[in-house]
């Protein structure tokens, strides 16, 4: 899950029990009328290729290029009311992979990616895990995408226009779409008993753990990787998202910290007028004079957020290219300005590293740019309905102190979505108080994963519930890390430790389902 409000990642699916169908090609929004029959998903083909290149790929299977096929599903509109808009469809896409797939003599499980707040592809591209423990497991491999992101809009280019368009937004209705679109497949493919787990990271990661208690039917177990469930109500401290991410630079060099907690009043004062905002517009490079001083100082919190949520171990490009460990290495970059530089040089040169490490950015859209590549736009609206997380800088902070405030919560939304939010509705629906005490006697099969230095991980399960709801919790690490592709070469040895004990947990979960399916 991104750090900030556009990139942070919640939503959750949910139930279809109607007939639909997998169809070769996207549509945006289809009528029932046009609903097409039911045709079997092709597969990829060159699948010794593919092999070859996992085998010849230095760092792992899922570093070669992906080998999915994009497939297409007739989704129902709403699964919860009998109204004439309900019985609308629309294509929602998914990923398929049968590289590894195992079909006799016992056939293999399927691994289903439960897709958060982002286009599908870009998460399969991101998210490795999957396919490097594919050919352990024999295992089909299905992305799903989450209904208003990427392809699978409702209502086409015009998903975002309304609030009765966006009301179809929720993680009730995206946890049933999922549901279906497995069951649906499975029997398409004459597959009903083989065992699914399901996976996600984030946002997704939350998903993953509420299907496997919503739809244990269907999935029999899940891992949820950084799945920041408890980040609701009075559950978590609401200052644990900032105050870890300034425990990650802080333990990096306290220089750095202090750097970073001192600019954002020499930012303000020096921009407080239009003067100012001049010279700072030519010291932050900006492709164009920036108006507004809060423009500025969301350029560098993102940068420093989105950089510790990022944090990882080898070379990543998951939101933007960073190199290995780049808090260590944004660091560097105060820390070797001589005694006396200008506070906001510093910050400047090392939140450019985040925007600018590969080096070909001649300017800077720090107002007016793309600030959703990805596909994150929805989640404004989800923020301002059911997913309510509060969230508060502490003194202690390296960043501006801030509080929160249900009612002017409640006043933003209503301003910008004509609509006031369910403050509690995710707790109603889906626990988290004295989460301990109720899924010990109620769920199992779910592995929350955690690396302390997360800054979502103050959300987390931290804790083994019961003996097959277990935490996985390290004490390094970064945002759903353990799901993103193995780095043979690179990989510190507590992170594959990590990946393995999940594989034998899932080990576990399959050869039980086996055995139990054997003696029905």
């Amino acid at each position: 899950m991104a750090a900030s409000s556009h990139s942070a990642v919640i939503l959750v699916l949910l139930l279809l029990l109607l007939v639909v169908a997998f169809v070769p090609a996207p549509a945006a929004a289809v009528s029932p009328s046009k609903r097409p029959t039911h045709q079997p998903p092709s597969f990829p083909a060159g699948i010794s290729t593919l092999r070859q290149l996992a085998a010849s790929s230095s760092s792992g299977y899922a570093t070669a290029a992906k080998p999915f096929t994009a497939q297409y599903f007739l989704q129902e509109l709403d699964h919860f009311t009998f109204t004439p808009n309900s019985s609308r469809v629309f294509s929602q896409k998914y990923l398929l992979n049968d590289t590894f797939w195992r079909r006799k003599p016992t056939v293999g499980p399927l691994f289903v990616y439960m897709g958060g707040e982002a286009d599908i592809e870009w998460l399969a591209t991101t998210t490795g895990f999957m396919f490097d423990i594919a050919p352990e497991f024999g295992a089909l491999i299905v992305f799903i995408e989450h209904r208003f992101y990427g392809e699978s809009k409702p209502f086409g280019n015009d998903s975002y226009k309304s609030t009765d368009m966006l009301g179809y937004l929720t993680s009730t209705q995206a946890l049933a779409d999922f549901a279906i679109l497995i069951t649906s497949l499975k029997q398409n493919m004459s597959i009903v008993d083989a065992p699914v787990v399901v996976f996600g990271g984030s946002y997704g990661g939350m998903l993953a753990s509420w299907f496997r208690l919503k739809y244990p039917h269907v999935a029999m177990g899940a891992l949820a990787s950084s799945a920041p469930i408890l980040h609701f109500d009075d559950i978590t401290p609401w200052s644990s998202f900032h105050d870890t991410g300034s425990q990650d630079f802080k333990s990096e060099s306290l220089n750095c910290f202090s750097v970073i907690k001192a600019v954002w009043h020499v930012l303000d004062k020096r921009g407080s007028n239009d003067t100012g905002l001049l010279e700072l517009s030519k010291t932050f490079r900006a492709c164009k004079t920036v108006q507004f001083i809060y423009s500025l100082s969301s350029w560098l919190r993102t940068a420093f957020i989105h950089t510790a949520v990022m944090d990882y171990p080898t070379p990543a490009n998951f939101l933007t290219n960073l190199p290995a460990y780049p808090v260590r290495e944004m660091c560097k970059i105060i820390d070797s300005f001589p005694a006396g530089a200008d506070v906001i040089d510093k910050a400047f040169a090392a939140a450019s590293m985040y925007y600018n490490y590969t080096g070909d950015q001649k300017c800077f859209q720090v107002e007016g740019g793309d600030d959703d590549p990805h596909g994150f736009k929805g989640w404004g609206w989800q923020a301002c309905t059911e997913m309510v997380m509060p969230m508060t800088v502490s003194n202690e902070s390296m960043f501006p102190p801030s509080s929160f405030s249900y009612e002017k919560t409640s006043e933003n939304c209503l301003a910008g979505y004509k609509v006031l939010p369910r403050m509690h509705w995710i707790t109603s629906e889906y626990g988290g108080h004295k989460i301990d005490k109720v899924l010990k006697r109620f769920g199992s099969n779910i592995i929350f994963s955690n690396g302390m230095p997360d800054l979502w991980s103050g959300g987390g399960v931290l804790k083994n519930i019961s003996s097959s709801i277990i935490a996985l919790v390290t004490e390094k690490g970064a945002h759903h890390l353990d799901v993103r592709s193995a780095n043979l070469r690179d990989n510190p040895d507590w992170i594959v430790e990590q990946r393995r004990q999940e594989v034998e947990i899932i080990h576990g979960w399959i050869d039980q389902y086996n055995k139990d399916i054997a003696q029905m």
